[in-house]
């Protein structure tokens, strides 16, 4: 077939910068993005963008250099990343908690020409190594150079790094053209619209808040207001003064707003939708939330950074018949459960979710090997445990690493954490694998109560007694006052395992 030449592909790009300029030509005038006392509308936004476009490339990067983002919150850091898609430039987003140490690694491994920093971090981003540093909010200003035209949809828009919970963290390299096709699913999934108002607080350096929410969401013209942090008086308070009706947060957070004693103060009735995700739901507190927000509509939003990162949705009409579920694959993902064989598991058995899907990573920024194995058979492996019931619904059993192995019988932790979440007196539950002479690994249980509250190990145990096999009954509950997470909200198991690795630190509990 004839090529019809560059003018023709041009005419049918579609890049990030691309889906923007449509947006931004539709909505005009409208307000696309609040933050502090800034206002943006659409038209503001995509001016704003294309000047730091110019100025990035003016400075000396160019197509396809690596930008790392080291920053909290703002709407500078969000402009800068559409900046950086329409210089086609590779945007690199960084926990802005990591070390200079851990941020070096990630600047070496990517081959960083740059580091934007944010309020405060300029000394851990100078120290990192990389080529060149520059402050976030200095994208903001100075004489406006013309935007590049020269991007294409297939090329690499953003490298997402992985916790690294297994090894050292990996970089998924996320095209225009997957990002794009992901934003799709979320917005007929999600089911998003113009006239959304959601509220957004989780960190943007984390895929679900960027690329779930934020991103679809601007497309569909709703308007945002963004928070540096999601601080449980201030999300409340903000949802009750805008009359908010839309926000994404992973259990830990929901719990905190459920505990927080402004829940019950403030007026919540605009809240329409509850996003939640990045973490298993435990059952009890997702049907706490909706006994105290009665007209809440709730979406279960599961995926990987890998897969950009949306797989399947629950939707509102389908929590009462499967609450536990993560729903059904989204427009453009098709899921399987497997064997070690890559052979389909009957539905109601257990098997990794692997998936094919067009919003997949290319693979990981230099790491064949790794890359290979994530690839094998030609889908994407999860990491993850799940059943497939009859009607297609998927529930994730567990991380495949967090899978116990206890007297060689392997138990889902979720399993424990869901019984023992029943109890009136826990507040939060994480249950992992700790060190055991008989058992080689014992089901371990740290538990968080509720202000006021009392209870003890037997007490714990007897309660998970009724609703669990002896075999799954954790043999320690330790009581902490808080458990640890990092700044997009999700618990570290990982940091559990390591504070509770030893017989001495065990006996020290």
């Amino acid at each position: 077939m004839q090529d019809a030449g560059p003018a023709a592909r041009r005419a049918g790009r579609n890049t990030i910068g691309d889906a923007v300029g449509r947006a931004c030509a539709i909505y005009r005038d409208r307000v696309a993005l609040r933050f502090a006392d800034r206002v943006w509308t659409f038209r503001q936004l995509d001016a704003a963008t294309d000047a730091i476009a110019g100025r990035l490339i003016a400075a000396g990067l160019r197509r396809g250099d690596r930008v790392v983002a080291f920053g909290r919150n703002s709407d500078h850091y969000l402009l800068a990343w559409i900046g950086c898609c329409k210089a086609g430039l590779i945007h690199v987003p960084a926990n802005y908690a990591l070390s200079p140490g851990e941020l070096g690694y990630i600047v070496r491994q990517s081959g960083a020409a740059l580091v934007l920093h944010g309020e405060g971090l300029a000394v851990s981003a100078e120290t990192a190594g990389a080529a060149a540093v520059r402050s976030i909010a200095a994208l903001m200003q100075g004489e406006a150079a013309p935007a590049p035209d020269e991007v294409d949809d297939d090329d690499v828009a953003q490298i997402l790094y992985t916790s690294g919970t297994t090894g050292a963290p990996k970089g998924a390299m996320m095209t225009h053209r997957a990002l794009l096709s992901e934003y799709v699913s979320s917005i007929v999934a999600c089911e998003f619209s113009e006239a959304d108002r959601p509220l957004a607080a989780l960190p943007l350096y984390h895929s679900a808040q960027m690329h779930v929410f934020c991103m679809p969401q601007l497309l569909c013209g709703a308007d945002t207001l963004l928070l540096e942090a999601p601080a449980p008086a201030l999300c409340l308070e903000l949802i009750e003064r805008h009359r908010l009706n839309s926000f994404f947060a992973p259990p830990t957070v929901w719990i905190n707003l459920l505990r927080h004693p402004d829940f019950d103060r403030r007026d919540l009735s605009s809240l329409e939708r509850a996003y939640y995700g990045a973490a298993i739901m435990p059952v009890p507190v997702l049907q706490e939330l909706r006994q105290r927000l009665p007209g809440l509509l709730p979406f279960n939003c599961y995926g990987q950074s890998e897969v950009a990162p949306l797989a399947t949705v629950l939707k509102p009409g389908e929590h009462d018949a499967r609450p536990a579920s993560v729903g059904r694959p989204v427009l453009n993902v098709r899921t399987r459960l497997v064997d070690p064989d890559m052979r389909d598991v009957a539905p109601g058995e257990q098997g990794e979710i692997i998936h094919r899907t067009p919003h997949v990573m290319l693979g990981y920024w230099n790491m064949p090997e790794e890359t290979a194995q994530a690839f094998e058979g030609g889908w994407f492996h999860s990491g993850d445990v799940g059943v497939m019931d009859e009607a297609g619904y998927l529930f994730v059993v567990d991380r495949i690493k967090d899978v116990i192995n206890t007297g060689g019988v392997l138990v889902a932790s979720r399993e424990v954490e869901e019984a023992l979440f029943t109890h009136p007196a826990v507040s939060e539950v994480a249950v992992i694998a700790v060190p055991d002479p008989k058992w080689i690994e014992a089901i371990a249980a740290v538990v968080v109560l509720r202000p006021g509250e009392q209870a003890d190990e037997a007490g714990l145990i007897e309660h998970a007694r009724a609703r669990l096999a002896p075999f799954k009954l954790p043999k320690r509950v330790l009581f902490v006052d808080d458990l640890p997470r990092n700044t997009a909200g999700k618990l570290l198991k990982r940091e559990l395992r390591r504070r509770y690795s030893s017989d001495e630190a065990l006996l020290h509990a």
